[in-house]
């Protein structure tokens, strides 16, 4: 029986009605697609996002300067020298103690030690004072130097802080290692043939450099103490310049 293509032909229609043609399915599926997509990305205001801080560059003789150190009896981190002012990198400047050549000189108002060299120079360090770095000025004598030296807390120091005890003079004081607050090396300060408690050392806290801290006579980074050590004999003059700073 042949089909009615009146009946045939409103049925299309109908169909047609009905159904989405394809550039509606595409229109509709690009639609959705953006709807899904939308909560993702008011997630993220792009605009709030703030790049991220371009760190200054460092020479590459300073990086190699503060380097780690796996040659040392206990193996000694790189500096981390975006977390140090870099005007208390190790560097070579025109002499301005006016000591005579070979002189230590400690200038606690500037936060820095000068080596007195023969040229006019010095080699200029940063350093960090404690306490004691601020209770000792004048004229000494390095008289002795020790590599990862052992530490024994003055008994003023044990007196404010007992848990120290167990590294008294009577307990063999507190070993070597990286933990040690003399660091790598440490050079003792002598007047008058007698040791003044004053001590040049290093210590791992780089942070610290140029800053006063609660303790502690004068620091240098392990990396500068170990270059000091090897540059400086016993016995070595050291004059020691205090600034106007008091401690509390």
């Amino acid at each position: 029986m042949n089909p009615d293509p009146i009946a045939s032909e409103a049925l299309t229609q109908t169909s047609r009605e009905k159904s989405p043609s394809r550039r509606q399915f595409l229109t509709l599926a690009a639609a959705s697609a953006g709807a899904l997509a939308l909560p993702g990305c008011t997630t993220v205001d792009t605009q709030a996002i703030a790049p991220a801080p371009i760190k200054p560059a460092i020479d590459p003789s300073y990086l190699s300067m503060y380097r780690a150190m796996p040659e040392e009896d206990f193996p000694i981190p790189a500096v981390d020298l975006t977390r140090v002012d870099s005007r208390f990198y190790r560097q070579l400047v025109d002499d301005p103690t006016g000591e005579r050549p070979g002189t230590v000189v400690v200038d606690t108002r500037s936060y820095f030690l000068y080596l007195v060299r023969p040229d006019g120079k010095a080699m200029r360090y940063g350093v960090g004072l404690g306490r004691q770095g601020f209770t000792w000025s004048g004229e000494g004598v390095i008289q002795w130097k020790q590599r990862w030296p052992k530490w024994t807390p003055p008994a003023e120091m044990i007196a404010r802080q007992p848990e120290l005890e167990k590294y008294s003079a009577e307990n063999g004081g507190q070993p070597p290692g990286l933990e040690n607050p003399l660091g790598a090396r440490a050079l003792y300060i002598f007047q008058n043939g007698e040791d003044t408690l004053y001590r040049l050392h290093g210590t791992p806290e780089f942070w610290t450099i140029g800053q006063a801290v609660s303790s502690g006579c004068v620091r240098l980074m392990n990396q500068d103490i170990i270059d000091l050590y090897d540059r400086v004999a016993t016995p070595t003059p050291i004059v020691v310049r205090s600034g106007s700073r008091v401690f509390a």
